[in-house]
């Protein structure tokens, strides 16, 4: 079980040396200027024993030749601040690099992922990945390049040093030095699993954030505060837990191997001792050997004290590639159409679909829509018919079975000419943050001014824009700021009022909307249906007595079709929803 762990740690790590050597010239520069930092950092302790030795004693002090060594110290030190600060500014600009590149890699995935993706997701643990992990990748990738070049080096440095000065005490040094690895080895196995299980739960609870603060309305109108804040306690107090896990066990790596490191230090200060005595090793040359052994060790503790931080960095990847990896939507074929004189003649046949394959929902669906025909579709609640607008639009594709427009499968045309050809207002609205009149012009961007105020007019919100601050160059956040639902879908439907596509699906497009309003949309919407195919899903019956074809739907399949009055005629289920919804009223009245 460890290997397998241990292995995906590994392709994590070849994933992210993948980025890296797209920017191979700074880890050369950074790996450069730390041996220079390094080297002329162990330098000065030999430098230091040359000063001790030229004053040893009363009487016997060299002062010329200790001010020489001095300035040789001086000048060292100010060479080694150069070096490490320019190669921090290249670590930093190799790591942010990289990330900018799997942030953008990240997004662009998401963009093509296909919808069954987002829809099994919490957008919160998307965006979670997206951000929360790929600031953890970094944080820990920087600091990780930082010790690593320097560390290595250093150890390098002061092996060699030491081997000058005296080889049998340096041999006491490396005897011990194992240990070090074999502890950090140990707990660093052990605590990769741990910062995954961490990274996860935090997606989890920035899901639930997300989730509570977009629907703060509805957690307030129902009294749910206490419930959702239970809630969110459980969820942290589990992210407590796995934090202090995690950074318990890492935690531990410091100080063992500190421990180890300080009796490389006791050993070498031991035998030292004995050599200075013997007459085999100078004081000064014994200050410098302290210096190198504690040196020596150091780098061990620097990076077992960043395992924390590169455990977590690595388990953050790890999430992070794996929704970079996840199979995008079907690609398009190679002799893919692009429509582009689209007339509205849509066909179904033997459709068959279902989001999960034990639970049939669309079964032997057959359909054909010709140009310019009002297509209203009704039934209950969970019949199919938002899956069956999913399955026009192609954000889903058919299981079995065939959709076609002007005769072409849908799985043949290049998925912007398909969509293009469709204008959508949904029952839920969507806007984003900008102006209002770039929220108009979202699907037609260089439409003039007197083209916006016409769509504006023809969806009745232009006396409503004009009584903003600025108009229509107010600005407005995703959730529309001061606008009610009724007026956010307004902007929608003047969005479609603009474009003028050659076919339309109104998915409860005046839900929101009061009933003079709506009266006067209708109006709208009937003058630009003119000669557009249009597909209408309604729950309000009364919308829909002017569509030429309705289409009965329950349980996945067609059970009655016809016009308002022969559907009424046949006395069947049409009619039971028909009356049922009259009868609501009038209990109302």
């Amino acid at each position: 079980m460890a290997d397998k762990k241990m292995t995906g740690q590994g392709k994590t790590l070849k994933k992210v040396f993948r980025y890296l050597g797209r920017y191979r010239i700074f880890a050369v520069f950074s790996i450069l200027l730390a041996a220079v930092s390094v080297a002329l950092t162990l330098y000065v302790p030999k430098l230091t024993g040359q000063a001790v030795d030229h004053i040893i004693g009363p009487g016997h002090v060299d002062i010329p030749g200790a001010v020489q060594v001095m300035i040789r110290i001086g000048v060292c030190t100010l060479v080694t601040a150069l070096a490490q600060w320019l190669m921090n500014v290249c670590n930093n600009k190799m790591t942010y690099q990289v990330v900018r590149d799997i942030r953008n890699e990240a997004f662009q995935k998401i963009e093509i992922l296909p919808l069954k993706y987002i829809d099994g997701h919490p957008y919160g643990e998307v965006v979670s990945r997206v951000i929360a992990d790929v600031d953890q990748f970094a944080d820990g990738l920087l600091m990780g390049f930082t010790q690593l070049f320097t560390g290595v080096a250093t150890i390098a440095g002061t092996f060699g040093f030491m081997l000058s000065v005296n080889v049998s005490i340096t041999f006491v040094v490396v005897l011990i030095t194992p240990v070090s690895f074999f502890v950090a080895n140990f707990i660093a196995k052990r605590t990769f699993t741990m910062f995954r299980r961490q990274s996860e739960i935090r997606g989890e609870q920035t899901g639930l954030i997300d989730e509570m603060i977009g629907n703060q309305k509805v957690v307030q109108a129902f009294g749910r505060g206490k419930k959702v804040t239970e809630e969110f306690d459980k969820v942290n107090e589990k992210l407590g837990k796995a934090y202090i896990r995690a950074t318990f066990f890492s935690s531990i790596t410091n100080p063992a191997t500190r421990f180890v490191n300080s009796l490389v230090y006791t050993g070498v200060g031991i035998t030292g001792a004995f050599a200075v005595v013997n007459g085999s090793l100078t004081v000064g040359q014994l200050s410098s050997f302290l210096s190198y052994a504690n040196q020596y060790t150091k780098p061990f503790n620097e990076i077992s004290g960043v395992v924390t931080e590169f455990q977590n960095a690595v388990a953050c990847a790890q999430r992070i590639f794996d929704l970079i990896e996840e199979e995008p939507q079907v690609p398009e074929p190679g002799d893919v159409v692009e429509l582009k004189d689209i007339k509205g003649h849509v066909q179904m046949q033997n459709v068959a679909f279902s989001y999960v394959p034990e639970q049939e929902l669309i079964r032997d669906f057959n359909l054909d829509v010709m140009p310019g025909q009002r297509i209203a579709i009704v039934g209950p609640t969970g019949c199919g018919k938002t899956t069956l607008i999913n399955l026009l639009m192609r954000f889903y594709d058919v299981n079995e079975g065939s959709i076609s427009l002007e005769g072409t499968d849908i799985r043949e045309m290049t998925r912007k000419s398909l969509r293009t050809g469709y204008g959508m207002v949904l029952q839920e609205t969507w806007l984003k943050t900008g102006t209002i009149r770039d929220n108009i012009t979202m699907g037609k961007p260089d439409a003039t001014d007197e083209e916006v105020i016409a769509a504006a007019k023809a969806s009745h919100i232009h006396s409503f824009i004009k009584r903003l601050p600025k108009g229509y160059d107010t600005w407005i956040t995703e959730d529309g700021g001061g606008l009610s639902q009724g007026q956010k879908q307004l902007l929608c439907i003047a969005r479609v009022m603009l474009c003028r596509p050659p076919m339309l699906i109104l998915d409860e497009a005046t839900s929101s909307i009061d009933t003079r309003t709506e009266l006067k949309i209708q109006a709208a919407f009937g003058k630009l249906m003119e000669g557009r195919t249009t597909f209408i899903v309604a729950h309000r019956l009364s919308t829909i007595r002017e569509a030429d074809i309705i289409l009965v739907m329950k349980d996945g399949r067609i059970i009655e079709q016809g016009d308002h009055n022969s559907l009424l005629a046949k006395g069947g289920f049409y009619k039971h929803l028909y009356e049922s919804q009259w009868a609501g009223k009038e209990k109302a009245s």
